[in-house]
């Protein structure tokens, strides 16, 4: 079972790594600590959880539009309206930031072998890399399709400029990553290394990547051994996304954010999404559409938890503006405006990554696929039983046995269930039905399925790499 509610991460809080030369670096089993622990820092930084996530993984889809003011960072409506160009700013940001990690992970992979430590602490940091490595290249592959592959630190002039690699070889990589990493990772550990990557988190993420390629049995698979391993669903939905609840029962993976002394690394995801006009709000970015409010079904009490509303108290006891800029927000990254904080608004927010709901609803899915509908009726009815519980809530089960009938009402729980989490856009289009979804938004078939790879990137290469077709 994992260990609930104000877990200390204590494992993120070390010296400046700057201090010390590189060449004198991956020496000692200290060496390896500090350079696994800059791979967790590294996750919540800007590139990774602020602005270029946002507009690469969120405002593409029809739940979430630019927010803020009009004028404030207009550019970001061109996500929004599929209007990008493979100049913005943007999506040159989501790619380094994804590859900065990428690096971090290849340098403990190269050179933590090396090192003379103790060697199952070693076998688990390598674990971890690959673990993280993994999680870095679905984002870019989601993103992108094809993408340079590099699971290694480049030796020489020959080994920097590479082409891009066929996305199914890359997914080949990152399933290989996954399971090399549940072989090894413990599934829990000690309450001062809560948030390091479990066997869970691997298996959940290698089910989730096999979902993207319609890999059934496999996601079945995984999901089950996820399912047998001791999480559970935390019963209240709404404060599942609190501070004191992050690391919970039903966590599987989240980026640790906590405020150090001196601002390093310190996470905006929370602040970019908070309530505008509010002296302790936010910048007011990324905010619900009227599509996502009436997704709900009536008397859904998840609208309510998923959506901080213009004018309303929120059951922290809140009072939100009537006159704000924007009539909604994300309450799954609000952070009480009575919490302090050193820098910025919700920096101590964690980034929820993989829940056990979600586990629910692929397992739900692939059953369906695969013709067990008893076993997906189940664990889709999981998920509307925490939905409803405690809440005199009206939301019926799910009765179905109509295979396309299920799948669509498994769709329909997973957008409600993960909205605002950063993946409805990728999963309408892993589902084909883009263009009907996202086509009134100017998206189309042919072009939109992946973003430009930023032309900055080409023109390193010197034509090396090369661009997405329509852009």
């Amino acid at each position: 079972m994992m260990i609930t509610q104000g877990c200390k991460k204590s494992f993120l809080d070390v010296p400046p790594q700057a201090q010390q030369p590189s060449v004198e670096f991956f020496k000692t089993q200290e060496d390896a600590i500090k350079a696994v622990n800059s791979i967790y820092g590294n996750l919540r930084e800007w590139k990774e959880t602020a602005f270029a996530p946002m507009a690469v993984e969120s405002l593409g889809s029809d739940e979430t539009e630019k927010g803020s003011t009009p004028s404030d960072a207009s550019f970001m409506n061109a996500y929004d309206n599929f209007t990008v160009t493979a100049t913005d700013g943007q999506l040159q940001d989501f790619w380094n930031g994804q590859y900065q990690s990428i690096n971090l992970c290849n340098q403990v992979l190269d050179n933590v072998p090396n090192i003379t430590m103790d060697e199952n602490l070693k076998a688990r940091y390598l674990a971890e890399a690959k673990f993280v490595r993994a999680y870095n290249y679905f984002r870019l592959v989601r993103a992108f399709g094809d993408v340079v592959l590099r699971q290694h630190i480049a030796k020489d002039a020959t080994e920097y400029n590479l082409p891009r690699t066929p996305k199914a070889e890359v997914y080949a990589a990152i399933e290989q990553d996954l399971t090399d990493a549940a072989a090894v990772l413990p599934q829990t550990y000690g309450s001062a290394d809560i948030g390091r990557a479990t066997k869970g988190a691997a298996l959940a993420l290698h089910a989730k990547v096999a979902m993207y390629q319609q890999k059934w049995p496999d996601v079945l698979n995984y999901t089950n051994q996820v399912m047998g391993m001791g999480y559970s669903l935390f019963p209240d939905f709404e404060k599942l996304f609190r501070i004191a609840n992050e690391n919970c029962s039903e966590s599987i993976f989240e980026i640790q954010c906590q405020s150090l002394p001196g601002g390093a690394a310190t996470s905006q995801y929370s602040q970019i999404q908070g309530v505008a006009g509010e002296p302790k709000g936010g910048w007011g970015f990324n905010v619900p559409t009227q599509e996502l409010v009436d997704a709900f079904e009536q008397g859904d009490p998840r609208k309510d938890a998923t959506i901080i509303f213009r004018g309303e108290t929120t059951p922290e006891g809140d009072a939100i503006s009537l006159i704000g800029p924007n009539p909604r927000y994300n309450q799954k990254s609000y952070v009480p405006f009575n919490v302090p904080f050193l820098q910025n608004q919700g920096e101590d927010q964690n980034v929820r990554v993989l829940r056990y709901a979600e586990v629910l609803l692929m397992n739900a899915e692939a059953a369906n696929e695969l013709g067990n509908t008893a076993q997906a009726l189940a664990s889709l009815e999981k998920v509307r039983a925490r939905a409803r519980a405690g809440n005199n809530a009206i939301l019926p089960p799910v009765t179905t046995t109509d295979k396309d009938q299920l799948r669509t009402a498994i769709w329909h729980e997973r957008r409600v269930e993960l909205a605002m989490e950063f993946d409805r856009y990728f999963d309408v289009i892993r589902q084909g039905r883009a263009a009907a979804v996202f086509g009134p938004k100017g998206w189309t078939a042919g072009k939109n399925e992946v973003w430009p790879i930023p032309q900055n990137e080409i023109d390193l290469s010197a034509g090396v790499l090369t661009q997405n077709p329509g852009y």
